[in-house]
């Protein structure tokens, strides 16, 4: 059967869940961590009703856990970002620099939209 969503995926692409290449950017969190908060969130979840304050504990440890990595992972893209624009010569790495421009509009743009 053909699989119009796939046939549109670059080759290079690694496949996301069931196999399937994702479109759109990379998520910025690796997917052990989200599995990991996925994890505890549904767990909080499923047991809040026999113990709410020890879920509501539980869902808090997740987006502390969550909000820790995002920081980190957006500080380690900061870095790469930066080293790739600050030591160049603005008059002959135009290109470069307007690169560097597209990736922080299209990072700060995700950012905005979560």
């Amino acid at each position: 059967m053909y699989d119009q969503t796939r046939a549109q995926q670059p080759a290079d692409r690694p496949p996301g869940p069931g196999g399937r290449r994702t479109t759109g950017p990379e998520p910025l969190l690796p997917p052990e961590g989200r599995a990991e908060i996925v994890r505890r969130l549904g767990h909080a979840v499923n047991t809040f009703a026999d113990t709410p304050r020890e879920a509501l504990e539980e869902a808090e440890g997740a987006f502390d856990e969550a909000a820790a990595q995002l920081a980190t992972a957006l500080s380690e893209v900061r870095r790469v970002l930066r080293a790739g624009w600050h030591d160049r010569d603005p008059e002959t790495d135009s290109a470069e620099l307007r690169a560097s421009l597209r990736q922080y509009r299209e990072l700060t743009q995700r950012l905005l939209r979560t």
